[in-house]
């Protein structure tokens, strides 16, 4: 398939909305007049990206001062399909005016796509982005609600479902939102290891064998919290709430986790501060270790299943049993956690219904505080899409009623759902949801998910945001990914956030 643009920057955003009919489409650019391969950020007036050998779509977009007009053409097996959609035209700056163009492409684009793949559900329609709470946040303070929800159901397409989850996320989060300062931040501490590395895993972790030299990335972290510190102490900065991930960060033992948390205790106030630990696997957790975690003001943990089938346990990589998991959660409940976390994943490979109603009802059993359903998200970085054709993956329709068993389960505890995140590649174009009981909300997931506040972040691949609430734009600091790169440099990196915070 061939795409035709007049708007080669929109590139990404036309490209992740094929995806959600072409979900395994593969896309080069090419340039129009030499039909050669070209970087991705080149300009040229004839663009086509080409994703299979049939069809083409054409797309473009022009403003007659009044309104955005994009029009979009999708041809393929001999039919045409046609789009012509306009939005009007917002004054103002170069971002804001980009950014409803862009809008006005992908809803064209969307539309006449759809009507090739008329039989195909797409829940969240012309969306693609990671954060559709974020934008009916934005439209309700900027168009009014009643203008907001018409918006996203009559021009983005969203299905009545997916805006009625939107809507009871936004007000669950606005309190916690509206609590906020400017002056306000969250601190994020990555240990990028884990134990076996899963099917469906694509995050930049390594695993820990008795050759890792953990001391040297433990000493480059704790140099990197102490200047994280400075630096926001520098800038007159407070600290709202505290997460420590990964990876697994139970990886290290009771004498590791003791000394890092002891030195962000003494670099930060945390003291009544949220503070939580994605302990993760019941297989990297010890009552020693919880011990620390509690001696160090850590309020909340995750014990994080996926499923509680054995069969899909041993099939995705994971070291422990669903009665392991279990063990494991009665222990950190004996411990006297305020809140306790359980991850489970829809569409997981050769799951059924019935396989996620046997987790769901396990799990109710458990009466976690805090449940977290994920859609099966296959990146093209993870063992799992290297060998997708050799498993039995549920379809979309078998994922949706997988994730309405999870609201479902949800609901029956007294939790209601408070952030929600979407990634690329997932099944059926679903999301991830977070659910918790009203006084267990996570007030670092809702300022993270939201990029509702800035963030101080630490270690290997952990990614430092500052919010520009007036100008409403947000600008990152990214640490490198592999961890030799991130020891040798610190001090870079280091400069570089200062900067970021004018300091």
């Amino acid at each position: 398939m061939k795409l035709i643009t007049d708007r080669p920057d929109f590139y990404n955003d036309i490209c992740d909305v094929i995806r959600l009919f072409l979900p395994r489409a593969s896309i080069a650019l090419i340039d129009g007049s030499t039909g050669e391969t070209v970087d991705r950020s080149g300009v040229f007036g004839d663009e086509r990206l080409i994703m299979s050998e049939d069809g083409e779509l054409t797309a473009s977009c022009v403003s007659d001062g009044e309104r955005f007009i994009a029009n979009a053409v999708y041809a393929a097996d001999g039919s045409e399909h046609r789009c012509t959609y306009s939005s009007p035209y917002r004054g103002g700056s170069e971002l804001i005016e980009k950014r409803y163009a862009k809008r006005a492409v992908k809803v064209a684009v969307f539309r006449a796509m759809h009507k090739a793949f008329a039989e195909r559900t797409v829940p969240w329609g012309s969306l693609t982005g990671i954060r559709p709470t974020r934008l009916l946040r934005e439209l309700i303070d900027t168009e009014g609600r009643s203008e907001a929800l018409r918006l996203m159901t009559e021009e983005f397409d969203v299905t009545p479902e997916k805006l009625e989850l939107a809507d009871r996320i936004v007000s669950a989060q606005r309190p916690i939102i509206d609590s906020a300062s400017t002056k306000d931040f969250d601190v994020y501490v990555g240990i990028p290891f884990c134990r076996t590395r899963c099917l469906y895993c694509s995050f930049a972790s390594q695993l820990r064998t008795k050759k890792t030299d953990m001391s040297a990335y433990l000493n480059a972290l704790m140099t990197d919290i102490s200047m994280g510190a400075a630096l926001a102490a520098d800038a007159g900065l407070n600290s709202r709430a505290f997460y420590i991930g990964g990876g697994t960060p139970t990886i290290l033992t009771a004498d590791e986790l003791d000394r890092l948390l002891s030195h962000i205790c003494r670099c930060y106030d945390t003291n009544g501060k949220e503070f939580t630990v994605e302990a993760g696997r019941p297989d990297t957790i010890t009552k020693e270790k919880l011990l620390v975690l509690k001696r160090c003001g850590v309020d909340r943990v995750s014990v994080n299943p996926q499923t509680m089938c054995d069969k899909t346990l041993r099939l995705v990589g994971r070291d422990h049993t669903a009665q392991d998991l279990v063990d494991c959660y009665e222990m950190v409940k004996g411990m006297g956690f305020a809140s306790v976390n359980c991850d489970v994943i829809a569409g997981l490979p050769n799951e059924t219904e019935d396989d996620m109603r046997l987790t769901l009802e396990a799990i109710k059993a458990l009466e976690p505080e805090c449940l977290t359903v994920h859609t099966l998200a296959v990146k093209r970085s993870s063992r799992l899409h290297e060998h997708l054709d050799e498993y039995d993956m549920p379809d979309g329709d078998t994922v949706e009623r997988m994730v309405a068993l999870g609201a479902d389960a949800a609901s029956s505890m007294g939790m209601i759902p408070y952030y929600m995140y979407r990634q690329k590649y997932m099944t059926g174009n679903f999301e991830n949801v977070g659910y918790a009981k009203p006084e267990s909300i996570c007030i670092y997931n809702i300022d993270m998910m939201e990029d509702g506040l800035s963030i101080i972040a630490h270690g290997a691949g952990a990614m430092t945001k500052r919010v520009f609430f007036e100008a409403g734009r947000i600008d990152r600091v990214a640490n490198p990914k592999d961890i030799d790169t991130y020891i040798a440099k610190i001090e870079a990196t280091n400069a570089q956030r200062r900067e970021l915070f004018g300091c």
